[in-house]
């Protein structure tokens, strides 16, 4: 190597470093990343109390400073707030790519444009735990307690995977789940798989789209004993093209055409009410404004809430509870159908003993549904069983 390439090489190494370095400065710090669809770590900031020294190693009392969480955070914040992160996330992306690499970030690279994120094996005492919990509810109440779990495109959508890609067994999760239960088992997993060729689930995001939401529908009517009107009675209406959900926010990918968010059900003459808190307040089926930002999925029922109650087009139907996860939003509009009123009660901000909601409620049917993946990790369920 020359002497001149030697000089021009460190020249354009201390530039390339001088230029991010000055970029990093002036670069105002973000509060959310409408990619990654995350809040981004902040500026950490040291008080006295910070620089507290223990000579116990072992006591865990000293500051932040001291105690390394200081850096740690520093760290964090430095990476979450790197000038242009989402151009190196998405090029990173690329890189792996171009490299035959078929996962980025936990996020399996699909046939036909469809990311997919990895099943990783759930902990079995959390799974025993949340199946038991299951079973004192149906102990506590004296209502019928439908239970479902919801496969994910891991499971339905196998085919599209890369070759030998390593998952955690879904299916196995579900064997156990019907094998245990005390509940009335509703096998959404076969609806699906039977429509596993057409759009049931976002390419680009977790959940199911409302077309997977009805085949779910439909296979929840036919085991409570209801029938659910066909499909071809229903309109669509495409209310959004342009939707990148969850696994495009975590996976960097950013060369795939975005989805179509579709409903069936109209809204006139639905009554919702919602509680962010203790005060119900005026709430609905769809949040139109949803569709102007970057997680358009909360367009149904306008996202996640402790407590959802939606006035059913059946006035002389039976009250159903369902305990949920977001897949249920999707799902809500297809049940005013055949129910009076349908509350959806989420655990993870709502603590009400179950029990008690059905008994101050007066609801006829409980239904507990949950993505398998949701309900394997969900630390919640407790208040299932109170």
């Amino acid at each position: 190597m020359s002497k001149r390439y030697a000089i021009f090489l460190t020249v354009f190494f201390c530039g390339f470093l001088a230029f991010f370095f000055a970029a990093n400065l002036i670069s105002p710090d973000r509060d959310f990343s409408q990619d990654e669809n995350r809040y981004l770590a902040q500026l950490p900031t040291l008080d006295a109390g910070d620089f507290k020294l223990s000579l116990d190693p072992f006591s865990g009392e000293s500051g932040d400073f001291f105690s390394g969480k200081f850096m740690s955070d520093f760290e964090t914040y430095l990476t979450d707030q790197f000038v242009f992160r989402d151009q190196w996330i998405a090029a990173k992306a690329l890189a792996e790519r171009a490299a035959g690499k078929g996962e980025n970030n936990g996020v399996y690279l699909c046939d036909q444009d469809t990311l997919i994120s990895r099943f990783e094996t759930p902990d079995p005492e959390r799974v025993a735990d949340n199946l038991d919990y299951v079973n004192k509810l149906v102990e506590n109440v004296d209502i019928p307690v439908y239970f479902s779990l919801i496969p994910g495109k891991v499971s339905v959508w196998a085919d599209r995977l890369p070759d030998g890609a390593p998952n955690a067994s879904e299916e196995d999760i579900l064997a156990q789940a019907e094998e245990s239960t005390q509940a009335r088992w509703v096998d959404i997993a076969a609806a699906l798989e039977a429509h596993k060729g057409e759009d049931i689930y976002y390419r680009l995001d977790h959940h199911w789209t409302s077309l997977g939401a009805y085949y779910g529908y439909a296979a929840l009517m036919e085991a409570m004993g209801l029938e659910a009107a066909p499909l071809s009675d229903y309109e669509k209406t495409t209310v959004s093209t342009d939707f990148n959900g969850t696994t495009y926010s975590s996976s960097g990918v950013r060369w795939m055409a975005p989805d179509a968010i579709d409903i069936y059900v109209p809204e006139e003459g639905i009554a919702v009410t919602a509680w962010n808190g203790s005060q119900p307040e005026a709430g609905v089926l769809y949040d139109w404004s949803k569709l102007e930002v970057k997680d358009k999925y909360s367009f149904f029922l306008g996202g996640n809430k402790p407590l959802v109650v939606v006035e059913g087009r059946n006035t002389d139907g039976p009250r159903l509870l369902v305990i949920r996860d977001s897949y249920s939003d999707s799902l809500a509009p297809f049940l005013t159908a055949d129910f009076s009123q349908v509350h959806l009660f989420d655990p993870r901000y709502n603590k009400t003993p179950v029990s008690q909601y059905v008994a101050e409620n007066e609801i006829d049917q409980v239904l507990v549904l949950y993505s398998v993946a949701n309900f394997v990790s969900d630390g919640n369920l407790f208040v299932l069983s109170r």
